[in-house]
């Protein structure tokens, strides 16, 4: 049973991990030497970003295949996940390469859901994760790669393809909500 706080291990460094992204978007052009291309930023904090997702993949992974739950992991799961989403939007709205109606649809949408989630668990109900919101942080999670990546076209375009799945995701909750 070593495993069994690997999910939790995974989450706690899923939020180290945006921690220190941020640090490289807001301070990464003084804490690399002069000689270095500032672009070497825009990919550490990318593959700082990557990672991090990959975190939230695992732990819900070897969670699900071992069976593993734990309060822990019920509250700060999600809350890592937001606090990494978060925390990229913040960096590229500081970087100027993400449309700000997009990250303030994006976060209310998440916002909004979470408060939703909680009065469904005050009321002994469970609204569980659909695979539209599976593809919804699929999208988020590349549009948010391409822009701080700063490297391929198409950023722009996949964070109002995330915007609107993101939105209509919400819309198919409160839908479940309302009917259960």
């Amino acid at each position: 049973m070593y495993y069994k706080n690997i999910p939790n291990i995974l989450t706690i460094i899923r939020i180290i991990l945006t921690i220190l992204m941020l640090i490289v978007i807001l301070y990464g052009r003084s804490l690399l030497p002069s000689w270095v291309d500032y672009s070497w930023v825009n990919y550490l904090a990318c593959l700082i970003f990557c990672i991090a997702s990959f975190t939230d993949f695992f732990d819900g992974y070897i969670a699900r295949t071992h069976n593993i739950k734990s309060k822990f992991g019920e509250v700060f799961d999600p809350l890592a996940d937001k606090m990494l989403i978060l925390g990229a939007f913040i960096g590229l709205l500081i970087l100027d390469r993400a449309n700000p109606w997009a990250i303030f649809l994006i976060l209310s949408r998440e916002f909004f859901i979470t408060g939703l989630r909680v009065m469904a668990a005050s009321d002994g109900k469970d609204i569980a994760a659909s695979n539209l919101g599976k593809y919804k942080t699929g999208l988020q999670i590349a549009a948010i790669a391409f822009l701080l990546a700063d490297l391929f076209p198409g950023g722009t375009f996949l964070l109002w393809c995330a915007t609107i799945i993101t939105i209509y995701s919400g819309y198919e909750y409160t839908k479940q909500y309302y009917k259960s």
